[in-house]
């Protein structure tokens, strides 16, 4: 009853948002509200930027993308930069075709699919609202009824242009209908909606030898010339093309460059001149924005043709790439998964960000800077902290190689592995052992995959495989050690204060008996070997470290377990270094006793409690790391 509710609310919701008036009502309208007569490119833009922008170190986030996808932020930015922004200033950027170019399923039907889906909630609020003359197929601007000869005034005074002229059909409306009286003209607000082809289409080349231009510019009806006497009536032709009822918003055209010729010829006018050609009428105008998408290497073979010269100049070409960071990569396979019918599996943690870091191992180019290998730059490029490189460094990398993440493994071939190891398995849980070891097998039946790939993506699972053994290790670690953040707060406390002794060449005091004590180097020592900081590098690391908490006091920052990667690392490894022999024992014990079997439930339920685990996925964790630490 609750899903009927709302069906009634979204109903009368529609019908209080109606409107019908004549034009000059309309006028009154757009003279409180000029951005009700903005172009389809200004619509869209400030369609985008009323959802919010976010902007951190310099780079944009916009929040109408963020839901549907993820890891695209560079190429959503330049998108609306370089494109949604000057269009909407009417620079001659909206003159061009939207193309966007990229691998098999990188995110550009999605990223159009979000722009329909936008357009059709936002056409429903009053800062997205658009009017139309009542009763015309193709949704026409009314201020197309201002004659020509008046639109220069009608700018001084309104501050609005206006572009295009009255269609065949309406310019007979307005004389039969209403005698010519403008003024008399019905208006009516409309909504977008692709199912109703209202201001959103689709076009998709099917076979050129049957498909007919009519799919894009109408068509005559025959059955009405005898009833109008000629088939150039505008009464006897149907404006039911893409292009038609695409007119006020957007046409998405799928696979544009597999378009027979004839087809695209169309593009050209339409987004140079603002108008095409269809049946015995003059130029039809129409304001839309095309967007189109394709694949890498039919873009290549596209520009190779001379006889594409004039469309080319043309478009827009839009490079939406891969993603390259693990956290979003994670995001969009929880996001496919959600969407699925295996939603209800359990998928033990880190088993897809082990998939994830596979992926973006196999889109990463090898990088010429010193002390970069892939692994490096994938964690640089996801946003963690790595010693010695700062964002620079991080930007440097991204403009070595234009085309990185244009190619590599795709994240359908991701989730098709994790659901082959799902159905074959038959078990209501899989874990990261599980999922590599399908992507393994899975490159054997992957048919595009070149012998050499193979080999190179037979080694980034391998190097995934050791990641996760570190994160295997990390978790258990973190659930055998009671209290483990304070555990490590306290451990890290205790070595800051002799660290700041020694580089002050001062005297530390024991908190028991007030003694006045040298700095502890064993202590530090078994923290900085953890990490390999030798006997000579240690003073220089020492002063490193009271340097950083210099910094941050300065800043007015306090200095935490987070704020030293490396020193992170020492504490972590020195914590479960103290613990190996208790996990070895406890682990792989096959007739633990009960000290040890206590000790098992307590980890297995903190694994559930807090980790994310169930008690499948506990157990074989637990089993794993206890073979990894028996080697």
């Amino acid at each position: 009853m609750d899903i009927l509710r709302k069906i009634q609310q979204h109903r009368e919701d529609e019908r209080r948002l109606k409107w019908e008036g004549t034009f000059s009502e309309y006028l009154e309208i757009i003279r409180e509200r000029p951005e009700v007569a903005q172009s389809a490119h200004s619509r869209v833009y400030n369609m985008i930027k009323d959802a919010g922008i976010d902007e951190v170190d310099g780079n944009r986030s916009y929040s109408f993308f963020s839901e549907e996808l993820y890891g695209l932020e560079e190429a959503i930015e330049r998108l609306v930069e370089e494109y949604f922004h000057p269009a909407a200033k009417r620079l001659d950027v909206r003159k061009r075709i939207l193309l966007l170019m990229g691998p098999v399923s990188g995110g550009k039907s999605t990223l159009v699919t979000v722009l329909k889906r936008g357009l059709e909630k936002y056409s429903h609020e009053d800062s997205g609202a658009v009017y139309a003359i009542k009763g015309c197929p193709m949704h026409e601007d009314p201020l197309h009824l201002i004659p020509h000869h008046l639109r220069e005034e009608f700018h001084d005074e309104y501050g609005i242009r206006i572009e295009g002229s009255l269609s065949p059909l309406n310019v007979m409306r307005l004389e039969q209908e209403y005698g010519g009286r403008i003024e008399d003209v019905m208006v009516e607000r409309i909504f977008f909606n692709e199912d109703k082809r209202t201001g959103i289409g689709t076009f998709s080349p099917s076979d050129p030898k049957s498909q007919d231009i009519a799919d894009l510019t109408g068509s005559i009806d025959f059955s009405t010339i005898a009833e109008f006497g000629s088939e150039s009536d505008p009464r006897a032709y149907r404006f039911d093309g893409e292009l038609n009822k695409a007119n006020r918003g957007m046409m998405e055209f799928q696979e544009m460059l597999k378009c027979d010729e004839k087809f695209l010829w169309h593009l050209l006018s339409l987004t140079q001149e603002g108008n095409f050609k269809a049946g015995r009428f003059a130029l039809i105008s129409a304001d839309e924005l095309v967007v189109a998408h394709t694949n890498e290497a039919e873009y290549r073979s596209f520009i190779s043709n001379k006889k594409n010269e004039a469309l080319h100049s043309r478009i827009i070409v839009m490079p939406v790439p891969y993603n390259l960071k693990v956290s979003q990569e994670e995001r969009i396979y929880e996001k496919m998964i959600r969407e699925s019918d295996v939603a209800d599996v359990h998928i033990a943690p880190h088993a897809l960000r082990v998939a994830a870091i596979f992926s973006i191992l196999t889109r990463l180019k090898d990088t010429n800077r010193q002390g970069v290998d892939l692994v490096k730059k994938m964690r640089l490029y996801d946003g963690e902290i790595v010693e010695g490189f700062n964002q620079v460094d991080v930007d440097e990398l991204h403009k070595e190689h234009s085309d990185e993440g244009m190619s590599g493994i795709d994240p359908r071939y991701v989730i098709n592995r994790i659901s082959s190891t799902i159905i074959r398995k038959e078990v209501p849980s899989i874990n990261a052992l599980d999922v590599l070891r399908s992507l393994k097998d899975g490159l054997d039946q992957h048919a595009s995959i070149s012998k050499e790939d193979k080999e190179r993506y037979m080694n980034f699972i391998s190097i995934a495989r050791k990641e996760y053994d570190e994160i295997a290790k990390k978790e258990v670690q973190k659930a055998f050690v009671y209290s483990y953040e304070e555990s490590a707060k306290t451990l890290m406390d205790n070595y800051l204060d002799n660290v700041e002794a020694y580089c002050n060449k001062n005297k530390l005091r024991d908190p028991l008996t007030g003694e006045e004590m040298s700095p502890d180097d064993k202590l530090m020592r078994s923290i900085e070997e953890q990490i390999g900081i030798s006997e000579n590098a240690k003073k220089a690391f020492r002063e490193e470290i009271l340097i950083r908490i210099s910094a941050y006091a300065r800043k007015g920052k306090k200095f935490d377990y987070n704020s030293h990667e490396r020193l992170r690392e020492a504490i972590q490894k020195k914590l479960f270094a103290d613990l190996k022999d208790v996990v070895k024992i406890t682990t792989s014990s096959k007739t633990p006793n009960e000290n040890q079997l206590k000790k098992i439930n307590e980890v297995i339920a903190r694994l559930i409690d807090e980790h994310g685990y169930n008690s499948i996925s506990a157990n074989e964790l637990l089993r794993y790391v206890g073979s990894l630490l028996n080697r």
